[in-house]
């Protein structure tokens, strides 16, 4: 039987199906850009007793663990999909989302009720993930069971596009609460307005989402079913090469380059441009917004285009588009956001001159760590600050320098101190190094008037190119490897280790990665190494599933 034989029943229209699954989708994706956009302020509420740099790590790691649970969400939610359908599983998710999502905004932070406050936050963040996890997959597999094989990839493209309008809506509502109250209310109890307007979204998608019927592909499964049939998703899935080959391919060919390509775009430009290069937050959400805008549409083109040519040369465009841009697109980010940075990192390099053995690694996810000797403090003052620095060997048992330009600043050795007087030695270093890096021209901020705003926009969008180019195609591609009796397990365990582990991981680790090292672009080796595993994956293994029947796979 063909899948367009099995649309003869009564239900929805394909628009309907689409605009329903499509909004669920999107307002869970809005729940998550949220937090991600307001990392910054999330950091100073519920870890308000680490250091900067630290509490910063950390709140990136709880918005990671969002990610991290995700594929735990995708195994419980996709046994249930494929044993009782995807219409009752993925109103059970955006409930447990939305809910989730309302209560951040509810909670008080560590001043109100000290660590309870991050161990709450955390909890949600679980949940969020757990719930997402489950979600994408079932809209995907929903919207595709229902599309013709020569529209799939397009019609699957309005799901991928879901993601730039939950980061839109999630943007022009903070931008907006910010203008309305001003910046120094937002940043004190503002920032939950974004939070609690989840509670009329989850309704509205809720009541779209009910007048949905069960899919095609799967109401066929259940017709022909006898009743010795006994599915066991997991072990057909995992545990038996015919499908279980597939669920690799899918995440070391397409889904780890997901993660790095799409979090690095979307997320770890923003953090790059906040953080390192100084610009105005509210300038840097002007700029993702935009070029967010802009790219929205290229989802549902990229889909479509895999319609006409395949799956796997779109995807493997995007992918190598990203790996080839990386490195260049950040350093000429640098220099169009902060021309004097890149003019001052060019005239006066920063070096640190420090015996090794007294050098510990700048990471810290759990706030123990006290970097006491000179060259942790030195080290983590110019991580503080942003600045890109070199490493170079002293003599054993001498005080750690700053090389600024032609400059030196001596650091201090605080081993031994109390902790007042470490901070006021670090303050001391601080307050030195500043004063050095702005005798050699190094900005405070990146100048407004200096920012080429046209060359960021198009160096940001070649970067959301690659991504859609990836992303668009992307359910489809994963609908068509697996059969409908596992395809909700199947598909949704390798796409939520993707853009869970990968991506979620990615701001985290590739801050680390620069404090660790000290060299402002270092972090992109992440984004470079996945996605390169994965462009070679692909051209090996992965195979072309366009036009692919879903209703014959069964075999």
């Amino acid at each position: 039987m063909t899948e367009q034989a099995t649309r003869t029943d009564a239900g929805p229209g394909l628009k309907t199906v689409v605009i329903a699954s499509a909004s669920g989708t999107a307002f869970e994706w809005y729940d998550f850009f949220v937090f991600g956009s307001l990392t910054t302020i999330i950091a100073r509420h519920f870890f308000a007793d680490a250091g900067e740099t630290v509490s910063y790590i950390m709140a990136l790691l709880t918005f990671g663990l969002g990610f991290v649970v995700r594929p735990l969400g995708a195994l419980v939610f996709g046994w249930f999909g494929d044993r009782t359908g995807r219409k009752t599983t993925f109103l059970v998710t955006i409930t447990l989302m939305g809910l989730a999502t309302v209560a951040i905004g509810l909670l008080p932070d560590y001043g109100q009720i000290g660590i309870a406050a991050p161990i709450l936050l955390l909890l949600m963040r679980m949940f969020q993930g757990f719930a997402l996890g489950g979600e994408y997959g079932g809209a995907a597999i929903y919207v595709a069971e229902h599309s013709p094989p020569k529209k799939r990839g397009l019609l699957t493209g309005w799901i991928q596009t879901t993601a730039a309008m939950g980061l839109i809506g999630a943007l022009t509502v903070i931008l907006v609460t910010r203008a309305a109250l001003g910046t120094e209310a937002f940043d004190a109890w503002g920032w939950r307005i974004p939070f609690l307007l989840s509670a009329l979204l989850l309704a509205v998608s809720l009541w779209i989402r009910l007048k949905l019927n069960e899919s095609p592909a799967y109401q066929q499964m259940e017709a022909e079913a006898s009743d010795s049939d006994h599915r066991a998703p997991y072990r057909e899935a995992f545990m038996t090469w015919s499908n279980g080959r597939f669920v690799l391919i899918a995440l070391f060919g397409v889904m780890i380059a997901q993660g790095a390509v799409w979090y690095c775009g979307y997320f770890y430009t923003r953090f790059f441009m906040e953080r390192v290069l100084k610009v105005d937050t509210n300038t840097v959400d002007q700029l993702v917004l935009a070029v967010t805008v802009a790219s929205a549409l290229l989802y549902i083109f990229f889909g479509w285009l895999s319609d006409r040519i395949g799956r796997k040369p779109v995807m493997l465009f995007g992918m190598i588009l990203a790996l080839v841009a990386f490195f260049p697109g950040f350093h000429a980010l640098t220099k169009a956001a902060n021309p004097a940075l890149a003019e001052a990192q060019a005239s006066s390099p920063v070096t640190v001159i420090a015996d090794p053995a007294t050098c510990a690694l700048q990471f810290d996810p759990i706030g123990k760590a006290t970097f006491s000797s000179a060259c942790d403090i030195a080290k983590s003052v110019l991580s503080n600050a942003g600045v890109s620095y070199d490493n170079a060997t002293a003599l054993p048992g001498s005080v750690a320098t700053v090389r600024v330009g032609s400059a030196e600043v001596a650091s201090v050795e605080g081993a031994g101190m109390t902790p007042a007087q470490l901070k006021a030695a670090r303050t001391d270093v601080e307050t030195r190094v500043k004063a050095a890096l702005v005798a050699a021209g190094y900005p405070e901020k990146a100048d407004p008037a200096r920012i080429n705003m046209p060359f960021v926009f198009a160096i940001l969008m070649i970067f959301m190119v690659g991504a859609t180019a990836l992303y668009g195609p992307q359910a489809a591609a994963l609908v068509e490897l697996f059969p409908t009796r596992v395809r909700y397990t199947a598909m949704s365990l390798p796409y939520n280790i993707g853009t869970g582990w990968v991506g979620g991981l990615l701001p985290a680790a590739s801050f680390a990665l620069v404090a660790a090292s000290g060299n402002i672009y270092f972090g992109l080796w992440y984004s470079v190494a996945f996605t390169l595993v994965a462009v070679i994956v692909s051209l090996i293994w992965l195979p072309e599933t366009k036009g692919r029947d879903l209703n014959t796979m069964e075999d």
